[in-house]
């Protein structure tokens, strides 16, 4: 488990951050924080260097998309759904685990 504060998160900015050695990309939309693996099913990828649409985020390097929701593979080159995280909303601060 990971806590970070919500102030850290820019509202549509990924961000990569470790949970027990496990690079995970977190995402702000609005007042909802989520966090979903940071490498991209397609290729080896970091998500956190992708951009974000409402609740999709995009692989930089191929293009594929991803629900932030449930990890859902939108778009090909990916077809595998990312692991996703839990999100516990503390008022200032979130805990990802």
């Amino acid at each position: 488990m990971t806590t970070i504060n919500k102030s850290e998160l820019l509202e549509g900015k990924p961000r990569q951050i470790l949970v027990n050695d496990t690079p995970v990309c977190v995402v702000r939309i609005k007042d909802e924080v989520f966090a979903v693996a940071d490498t991209c099913t397609h290729s080896d990828a970091s998500l956190a260097e992708g951009e974000t649409n409402g609740y999709k985020i995009e692989c930089w390097l191929h293009g594929a998309e991803f629900d932030l929701r449930t990890g859902e593979a939108l778009t090909p080159p990916a077809t595998e759904t990312l692991e996703t995280f839990s999100v516990k909303d503390n008022g200032e601060t979130v805990e990802i685990g």
